[in-house]
């Protein structure tokens, strides 16, 4: 899979920007933690985690080598002197004992091991460590999912999915109920939370299926893809119009877990 578009998703990533503001206030900061922001993108969350701890420190990793050169170019260390960024795996973290929190926003579900995802996090965070995640969910985005689906199956596009598999990991509490106590990791929530995503119109649903749902985009011939694009979202609007106010809604599901280390 090719790297992700870091300046296309900084632009069109909005609802994973207040979902992410949301989940900071769950965590009810001091102002000293030292935190590791698990999939930190763009670096604007990690950013906000930055400011939010003037006496703690945060260090954010994503696998993309985009990514991070955005995060490092919108938020360089010289100004922001407690906030780093660097290039890592989640299944490959390598700290130990070092965090009082880690936060994850929307990047769990890009990951096929949560088991070795856990075993780092807790490898990683000191005695008394907490854990705030929140990712795609058991039953995220079906109805986007049908229409995707409906798309890839028709004559113009199945010769170009007939080996594609499923990207997303869309997990349940019971996994992650099951996967917390074997990595040693006490379960303190996981629920999954319904939310309704929302974009400006059929551009801003196009530019969300552009940079989110990119896996399905590169099965297909590069001059083809805008043409897809466009496809999916005229089968989804089909179905689910865009509202009175403007916007497009699809129905999300987000797991949210936390859990502590002893």
């Amino acid at each position: 899979m090719s790297d992700w578009n870091a300046q296309d998703y900084e632009q069109h990533s909005s609802a994973q920007l207040k979902w992410a503001q949301e989940l900071i206030a769950k965590l009810n900061l001091k102002g000293h933690e030292k935190i590791l922001d698990l999939g930190c993108g763009d670096g604007k969350v990690t950013a906000e985690l930055a400011r939010q701890v003037p006496s703690g420190s945060v260090i954010g990793v994503d696998r993309s080598e985009a990514m991070i050169d955005l995060a490092q170019s919108r938020y360089p260390q010289a100004q922001v002197v407690n906030l780093q960024f660097r290039q890592m795996d989640a299944r490959q973290l390598s700290f130990r004992n070092q965090f009082d929190v880690v936060f994850s926003n929307a990047t769990l579900h890009w990951v096929d091991d949560h088991d070795a995802v856990l075993k780092g996090l807790e490898a990683g965070l000191s005695a008394q460590g907490r854990i705030l995640l929140q990712m795609g969910g058991q039953g995220n985005a079906a109805k986007i999912i049908e229409a995707v689906n409906a798309v890839i199956q028709s004559a113009q596009w199945h010769a170009y999915f007939e080996d594609f598999t499923f990207p997303y990991c869309f997990c349940s509490p019971a996994e992650y109920q099951h996967w917390l106590p074997k990595v040693g990791l006490i379960p303190r929530r996981v629920e999954l939370i319904p939310k309704d995503m929302t974009h400006k119109g059929a551009e801003g649903l196009m530019g969300w299926i552009r940079t989110t749902w990119f896996p399905y985009l590169q099965a297909v011939p590069e001059q083809m893809r805008d043409e897809l694009v466009t496809a999916i979202v005229h089968r989804y609007l089909q179905e689910h119009p865009i509202g009175e106010d403007g916007m497009t809604h699809v129905d999300m599901m987000r797991l949210e877990v936390e859990a502590e280390k002893p």
